[in-house]
């Protein structure tokens, strides 16, 4: 996985809000990092895999929902890597359903065990007695909590950053379990604030920040999170449609859509001075689309464009 990994040119994002507002937007293009491990997800991975290695595991075990990024890209990496994988999700209905869902289906694809729980089993993912259980049934397993947030993910989150980086002064963030922001907000330079965007609705996810950033210089925008965790609506999708037209960045509508979307309407409300050069990580999150389609369809709303 890590002879993947490419160098990521920061794209500069023109709009005419921008000029206005005399601000600088760029986005770091992570999502091109890997074609199925993309994004956050690699650099979540990349310690973990080696830890398993080291600590002689075969398989991976890990948890999420019927969408999942982390879903997806763990059942590829742990083929590529030589691991047998695990999956845990979130939903009971969806053991016969599976094959019609795009995430599943291509995790399903590259090996991995499918293992469909209730909503309320669901809860107990980190119970201890839940994940022996787990053990019995699959074998030992290296256990990669949901969304893969953990010391090594952050430590991975790290890397995100690169020197040439310090010269933003704002570093901004979708934000899912918090481990991609706190490697961000360790790796910002003393001068750097760090702004990030949850997906989730509420303000829980800071002691979940806290547990793992190293420096303060950070906030959340709990604003644009357009009800919840997976929720969109029809502004939402024709936002991030308009702005892949206008600027050529595909967005997903779980996460980097969302920040963006923030990222501007602060702009708009001039939360940052004049000659504020903002930099925002794009976390991948893009296999997320299909399925996403498959349920704008249902609801008779308009499609994210591929």
């Amino acid at each position: 996985m890590d002879s993947l990994e490419v160098t990521i040119e920061n794209q500069p994002v023109q709009l005419p809000l921008l000029s206005q507002k005399n601000i600088i937007l760029h986005i770091k293009r992570e999502d091109f990092i890997h074609p199925f491990v993309s994004g956050n997800k690699f650099r979540k991975l990349k310690y973990n895999l080696i830890e398993a290695r080291k600590q002689g595991f075969e398989s991976l075990l890990t948890f999420g929902g019927a969408y999942s990024n982390h879903i997806a890209a763990t059942a590829y990496a742990a083929r590529e890597k030589g691991f047998k994988s695990i999956g845990v999700i979130r939903g009971e209905e969806l053991a016969d359903q599976w094959s019609q869902n795009p995430t599943l289906r291509f995790a399903k694809a590259q090996g991995m065990q499918l293992h469909f729980v209730s909503r309320e089993t669901y809860r107990t993912k980190t119970d201890a007695r839940f994940l022996d259980g787990l053990q019995t049934q699959y074998g030992p397993a290296f256990i990669l909590p949901e969304g893969g947030a953990n010391a090594l993910a952050v430590k991975g989150c790290e890397e995100i950053l690169k020197d040439v980086d310090a010269r933003f002064h704002v570093l901004c963030s979708c934000v899912g379990t918090g481990g991609t922001l706190a490697g961000i907000i360790n790796s910002s330079a003393p001068t750097q604030s760090v702004l990030g965007f949850p997906a989730l609705k509420g303000d829980f996810l800071k002691e979940d920040i806290r547990k793992f950033a190293q420096k303060g210089n950070w906030e959340l925008q709990t604003d644009y999170h357009f009800g919840g965790y997976a929720k969109v609506d029809e502004r939402l999708i024709r936002f991030i449609n308009d702005f892949r037209r206008k600027t050529g960045i595909p967005l997903d509508p779980i996460y980097t859509g969302k920040m963006v979307f923030g990222i501007l309407d602060l702009i708009k409300k001039d939360f940052f001075p004049p000659n504020t050069s903002i930099l925002a990580i794009h976390t991948g999150g893009l296999q997320g689309i299909a399925g996403m389609n498959q349920r704008l369809k249902r609801k008779h709303l308009p499609l994210l464009e591929l």
